[in-house]
């Protein structure tokens, strides 16, 4: 592995960290050192995954080194402490299998056209190659449609959606699938931009996510008997009390291109530049225990990794949607089925698509700030959470300046699909409880939260989103349960979730020829259960989760087993998954936005809006879910760890 210690050089960041824990550092004497020995820990691990149909997916390599130091005490503070944990990584399935996802991935495409069949990319209605079958027929009054071949030659692209669903009268276009510095096509800058040694060594980057863990820990005594605990650097900082699903541990970003939403969340959060202080005051008249926390993260903005176009893990294929949707605007493209709603149609540079990623710089009033009660009032624990931030996930805004496709006319077009990725500042607020209960012998556990500032697409808007307030929840129950004919000496491990959200400003309604509005469900429910058990003096634990989408009626079953010898970890896991898998929904086709030439005979009668015409993509993946959309994605998991 390589170490690209060159980023070391970049002083701007590196400065700005230093500069929050410089007065400790700078104040910590040498000797401090000398006290106690660095406690060292980490492990070594090979992850292998193999995907239906498409071969090897994953060959991850994985070194974790972990440091821990006592310090001397610190300006009233004692127990100080320096805790590091650093990791890197090297995913070999971008050299042992580049056809699919790596240097050679992709190939020529062609677009689904009802009238002839299908088209290749470049030569759709309105297309000025000289070739069969839209020579000559370009759509009036003027020509100003045409993919630049030069700079979007049909070679290494997948057509969106291909590996999930036939495009079966939908719309679909190509979608540039190799790394950003082999083909440059449709990376967005400083957003979705990997370059293959980027793919392949994740943690070592701009921001050094190498550096998983690097933060002071210390507690003072405060006059009044409260404990004040201080953590400052950079840190996981976790909130709420289930697995999966992310009703209150909103804090830190994740990284989805890992493994989907499979990963444990303690390996796939990004630790972000925090200072976290917690005032502990321990038990009162009224509760047996009681903290206050508040949280500042310092670090710049830092959206949710989903993945890119052409990585194997690219959660609800959304990397792809945008890479393709970003090819379109500034090369141009070909869309399936899009005139009439059935002819492939040949669309020129800055007409559709994403313009631009807006990610946000640092700044003061970019940061995310909040605080947390926590307790326990009568054995029952309990926590108030309020926290501010920018959405880690996009928002694709339309409302951009565009090129009319028929006039060449530049301006604003209402319900055009042309868009810029902005990421908003939501507000949320939220609780959670937790409980045991002697006499069915279960622990249960609640979260909820309330968030206002999220957006989502919307068909129904001139703009093609609307914002919404959302109410999520999470119930979990977890029982132990002997069944003595199986394990007379363990019991097992039974875990049941159920995860809801619920938009409070959801919209649809019938067009005349389909459903229109917000492809997101006004309700929608996702269950897991899990089912463990132990044999062997727990070095032998096979288990069986499941998650099912109710709405989207998709799940996943994973059974494994999981073998421990010593510092020695082995794990096979199979991931199936199962159910209806990819969704419809109205695409936009028929919006009208370049009015007259788009409107739909007998439908507009010169108005805009979106009259319903519909297909897999791109707005039906909020339908099928983050399950659903990995449908075709089953995969056989193998992981061996060492240690020490």
């Amino acid at each position: 592995m390589r170490l690209k210690l060159h980023y070391w050089n970049n002083i701007s960041v590196f400065k700005k960290y230093t500069q929050v824990v410089g007065g400790v550092l700078l104040a910590t004497s040498l000797s401090s050192y000398a006290n106690d020995p660095v406690e060292i820990s980490g492990f070594v691990e090979n992850a292998t995954s193999v995907r239906e149909d498409r071969g090897l997916s994953k060959f991850r390599n994985t070194l974790q080194l972990e440091f821990s130091k006592n310090l001397n005490n610190f300006a009233g503070f004692y127990d100080v402490s320096l805790n590091a944990t650093l990791r890197g990584s090297y995913d070999g399935v971008y050299d042992l299998n580049d056809k699919e996802f790596g240097a050679k991935a992709g190939s020529s495409i062609s677009l689904e056209d009802q009238l002839v069949g299908s088209v290749p990319h470049g030569q759709g209605l309105g297309s000025t190659n000289p070739i069969p079958p839209y020579i000559g027929a370009p759509l009036p009054p003027t020509n100003v449609l045409g993919v630049n071949t030069l700079a979007n030659p049909n070679s290494g692209m997948d057509v969106l959606g291909e590996h999930l669903h036939a495009t079966a009268g939908g719309v679909a276009f190509g979608v540039p699938v190799r790394p950003c510095d082999v083909d440059s096509r449709g990376c967005l800058n400083g957003y979705m931009d990997k370059s293959e040694n980027e793919l392949r060594f994740s943690e070592f980057n701009d921001n050094l996510d190498f550096i998983r863990e690097f933060y002071f820990d210390g507690s003072m005594d405060l006059d009044s008997g409260t404990l004040l605990n201080l953590k400052v650097g950079k840190q996981q900082i976790v909130w709420g009390r289930t697995d999966l699903f992310r009703v209150l541990d909103i804090i830190n970003p994740v990284d989805f291109s890992r493994n989907n939403i499979y990963d444990e969340l303690e390996d796939i959060r990004i630790p972000t530049w925090s200072i976290a202080a917690e005032w502990q005051y321990g038990a009162n008249e009224t509760f047996d225990d009681i903290n206050f926390q508040l949280v500042w993260v310092i670090d710049e903005p830092r959206p949710n990794d989903l993945g890119q176009g052409g990585q194997p893990n690219a959660i609800l294929d959304a990397g792809s949607f945008f890479r393709g949707m970003n090819n379109c605007w500034e090369n141009g493209c070909t869309v399936a089925n899009f005139a009439g709603g059935a002819m492939a149609t040949d669309f020129g540079p800055n007409q559709i698509g994403i313009r631009q990623a807006n990610v946000p710089s640092w700044s003061l009033d970019n940061t995310s700030y909040g605080f947390k009660i926590e307790g326990v009032y009568q054995d029952i624990g309990f926590s108030v959470n309020a926290f501010s931030y920018l959405s880690q996930l996009p928002s694709l805004r339309g409302g951009i300046e565009a090129t009319n496709s028929f006039t060449g006319e530049e301006d604003v077009w209402p319900y055009l699909i042309a868009f810029d990725i902005e990421f908003p500042r939501i507000n949320m607020f939220g609780g959670s409880l937790d409980f045991y209960s002697e006499d069915i012998d279960s622990a249960f556990r609640v979260e909820t939260s309330y968030s206002t500032g999220e957006e989502f697409a919307n068909t129904l808007k001139p703009r093609l989103f609307s914002d919404s307030d959302v109410f999520r929840w999470v119930l979990g129950v977890d029982k132990n349960v002997f069944v003595r004919s199986i394990n007379p000496n363990k019991a097992f491990l039974l875990s049941f979730q159920t995860f809801g959200q619920h938009l409070l400003d959801h919209e649809t309604q019938e067009a005349p020829i389909g459903i229109v509005g917000m492809p997101d469900w006004k309700d929608n429910y996702i269950s897991t259960f899990l089912l463990k058990g132990w044999w062997m003096n727990d070095s032998l634990s096979p288990q069986i989760l499941t998650a099912y989408d109710w709405r989207a009626k998709s799940g996943v079953v994973a059974p494994s087993i999981d073998y421990i010898s010593g510092n020695l970890r082995f794990t096979l896991t199979a991931n199936v998954k199962f159910g209806d898998g990819a969704k419809e929904f109205s695409d936009c086709r028929t919006c009208n936005p370049f009015n007259p030439f788009t409107a739909v005979p007998g439908i507009h009668n010169g108005d805009t809006f979106d009259a319903g015409l519909g297909g897999f993509e791109p707005l039906g993946r909020f339908r099928a879910g983050p399950i659903g959309m990995a449908n075709k994605e089953s995969e056989l998991q193998v992981s061996l760890r060492y240690s020490f």
